[in-house]
């Protein structure tokens, strides 16, 4: 039985043929970076928890002195027990056992950083548990603690160590799109889903994996992938391409390995090289909230929850949005009275512009914004279209003639659409949801672009904190989708904070 090293002393000793496959073994030239400079990336990732233990530091800092302020300031509890005053010993210990309790429970594993609700719910549940041992501690040792200290520091505690931790986040996001902090990959798997693995990785720059080679199965003898990922070699060489190309991480994609035993060979054989083994399985465009591991046997099953898109349209949602556009329409009605002025005053043609949306179940309704263009633009849409090359779906340009000057700054600023909180008033639109689009844009919808049509379309949505007009028709379409299928309030709550930062920002707005 010849062993991995006999098949790939034959590959690299002669030329690609259907029997042995391209070569293998790369150049030096062909590996993608020194060895210093991933030496360097990988202890700047090492770094990360010893960041996050000082920001946690500082903001349990903070959260002590808010909570020693309060005490004084806030008459909550009885006068004699608010001036006992507190040894700093006992504050040292406090949050000492604070930190320990982030670090028992995972809050400075490096793969919490970063990405997903974890890092928050670690925090978040090393707040209460901190708190409660501190309780229980002080009744069964009779230890009188301020009680006053106690509630303020651990209710400010929350909000302070979840800001701390979003603010890390932001750098550390910044630093992988600037090319640094990154993981080396090397995908497993068909060359068909190893392209969609590497498609979504490039995409979310943010996530810091860096594509660096694939390995398909013996099978297949293609150099590269159809989207350009170097194939290195079959599965049975995958231990030797990962340390050759000195990767951190394995995606195993399906149809990587013939058997269960094969891949568990090859996470033992990766076992003392520090490798990290991700599978993928072959879904896509999931929320982690409707994913869970249970394993059954010794075989871990994937549960998908049902798509939420009926909850994305019941009350709770309902009470949120004519609570939340009734007060941003009294919050913005001065800004709403200038612009409507400065629309009139421009050619005194009409302020409004109504036009037929489709809006939840195909219904047709008139959606309100501020006139932004001449008053015949709708006439010229078909001759700038064809003008552009452009497909009618998702139809926008840039240095659009039809724009007034003062519907160029309504645009920048989105000010153009804020008639839309009266829609949401009325029940025909929501605050957040897909952008409403005309019959002649749902006409071109294929099977799967039906689903925006079973909730409420949105003034903002996933997409429009994505890039706005920036985005490619496929990335909105993917996007809309996932909302339609993942909804919930929080993220609700994530895209109109996300909304304001592209507004005031102006990214992709035309």
């Amino acid at each position: 039985m010849s062993t991995t090293s006999d098949r790939l002393s034959a590959r690299v000793a002669s030329p690609a043929t259907p029997e042995t496959g391209p070569p293998l073994r790369p150049s030096a030239g062909e590996v993608a970076a020194p060895s210093v400079a991933r030496v360097a990336a990988r202890r700047a990732r090492a770094r990360i928890p010893v960041a996050a233990f000082a920001v946690d530091l500082l903001m349990m800092l903070c959260a002590v002195t808010v909570g020693g302020l309060l005490r004084e300031v806030l008459p909550i509890f009885p006068q004699n027990v608010m001036s006992t005053p507190v040894p700093p010993m006992v504050v040292v210990a406090l949050i000492g056992l604070w930190l320990v309790v982030v670090l028992v429970l995972g809050g400075y594993r490096a793969r919490v950083f970063g990405a997903g609700t974890d890092e928050f719910k670690m925090v978040i549940n090393s707040t209460l548990v901190t708190a409660g041992l501190v309780g229980i501690g002080c009744y069964l040792a009779q230890y009188e603690f301020s009680r006053g200290l106690f509630l303020f520091s651990f209710v400010s505690g929350v909000p302070l160590l979840v800001l701390g931790r979003a603010v890390l986040r932001l750098f550390i996001k910044g630093a992988r799109r600037r090319g640094r902090l990154l993981q080396r990959v090397v995908l497993a798997g068909l060359p068909s889903h190893v392209d969609e693995i590497a498609a979504v990785l490039r995409r979310e720059s943010w996530l810091g994996y860096q594509v660096v080679g694939a390995v398909t199965p013996a099978t297949d003898f293609r150099e590269t992938t159809a989207s350009g990922v170097k194939v290195w070699g079959n599965t049975d060489d995958v231990t030797w391409v990962v340390d050759t190309l000195d990767a951190d991480t394995l995606f195993v994609a399906a149809g990587a390995f013939n058997t269960t035993a094969d891949m568990r060979q090859a996470v033992w054989d990766l076992e003392e090289k520090d490798v990290q083994v991700v599978v993928a399985p072959k879904v896509s465009d999931v929320s982690s909230e409707r994913v869970s591991i249970r394993p059954v046997g010794g075989l871990p099953l994937v549960h998908l929850e049902p798509p939420r898109v009926r909850q994305a349209s019941r009350w709770g949602k309902r009470i949120f949005d004519v609570v939340g556009s009734s007060l941003l329409i009294l919050a913005f009605s001065p800004v709403l009275l200038f612009a409507a002025v400065r629309v009139w005053a421009h050619d005194r043609g009409p302020v409004l512009f109504r036009q037929r949306r489709v809006g939840k179940d195909g219904i047709e309704f008139a959606c309100f914004k501020f006139r932004t263009m001449v008053i015949d633009a709708e006439s010229l849409v078909a001759e700038l279209r064809e003008a552009q090359g452009a497909g009618a779906l998702l139809f926008k340009m840039k240095d659009d003639p039809r724009i007034t000057p003062p519907g160029r700054w309504l645009r920048r600023y989105s000010v153009d659409e804020l008639p839309q909180l009266f829609n949401v008033v009325l029940g025909t639109m929501s605050l957040v949801g897909p952008r409403p689009q005309v019959q002649a844009e749902v006409d071109m919808y294929d099977t799967a672009m039906h689903r925006r049509l079973r909730v409420r379309p949105g003034m903002t949505g996933l997409w429009q904190v994505s890039g706005r007009s920036d985005l490619s028709l496929e990335d909105a379409i993917r996007l809309d989708l996932y909302y339609v299928d993942n909804w919930s309030m929080t993220q609700d709550l994530s895209i109109m904070a996300r909304t304001f930062g592209a507004v005031f920002g102006s990214s992709g707005a035309y």
